[in-house]
């Protein structure tokens, strides 16, 4: 699933910069997450990128030190990052505990609203003010590791984060998974993606991929809540598809 990923992406990227420029892209971290990356790193196609006109952001952080490895852009870097030719002003990493914001989660929460909103452009400021808080940019893919309990980004079945409809940024408070404090983009954020992708690979996660695929709601199952303008990708192992409806299942072929 991480190589199909990873060639997936290698090829939207590099269409988005034939087509417009640059691309931006929003990494998610994770097992699935950090296994796209490193499929990445190992692909040699990887060269097509112009991987000065990319633009990566991040769906979530853990609220830790910098440097800390459980941060979502330390194991980023040692999976990918730190091996290609990135333009660091277009690395834009959530804010860390250490940081300016000390440890102030809604403060660092706030000021990565803000680095979005002054990263979007005229198209978005149109299409996105009215469906979120604030403008964030027209990503052209967003991807979102999904959890056994249908969680993407920190947004956790049920809490506050989940409800959110203003605000493209949050701190979350109380994670039910370790650490409990995060930075999280919210669904209206989420929602100004092009594409958003849904990576989920294991048993463990074939639970989850059933519920959201079956017309839960979004704040029962946060992921059934995550899609994009364009297009809408879940990109499944076949144990993580093993309890989907039938009904999802292309028609045998002849």
């Amino acid at each position: 699933m991480a190589e199909a990923a990873a060639a997936r992406l290698i090829t939207k990227i590099v269409d988005a910069q034939a087509s417009r420029g640059s691309a931006s892209v929003v990494l998610t971290g994770g097992r699935n997450g950090n296994g796209l990356l490193a499929a990445l790193a190992a692909a040699p196609a990887r060269d097509a990128i112009d991987w000065t006109r990319l633009d990566l952001w991040w769906g979530d952080e853990r609220f830790l030190p910098e440097g800390d490895p459980d941060r979502n852009v330390t194991q980023a870097k040692e999976a990918l990052l730190d091996a290609v030719p990135l333009d660091p002003s277009r690395v834009h990493a959530m804010p860390a505990s250490d940081g300016p914001y000390g440890s102030d989660v809604d403060a660092a929460a706030e000021a990565y609203a803000a680095e979005l909103a002054k990263a979007a452009g005229p198209e978005t400021m149109r299409s996105a003010a009215s469906a979120a808080g604030g403008p964030v940019p027209t990503f052209d893919v967003l991807m979102l590791g999904v959890g056994p309990d249908t969680h993407v980004a920190s947004l956790f079945p049920e809490l506050p984060a989940v409800r959110e409809t203003e605000r493209t940024v949050v701190g979350v408070h109380g994670a039910p998974k370790p650490p409990p404090t995060r930075v999280t983009l919210t669904l209206p954020a989420i929602r100004a993606a092009r594409e958003v992708w849904l990576l989920a690979a294991g048993e463990d996660k074939a639970g989850a991929a059933a519920i959201a695929l079956s017309g839960a709601g979004e704040i029962q199952a946060p992921a059934a809540g995550a899609y994009g303008r364009q297009r809408t990708l879940w990109l499944l192992d076949a144990a993580a598809a093993s309890r989907l409806p039938r009904a999802l299942y292309p028609p045998a072929s002849p």
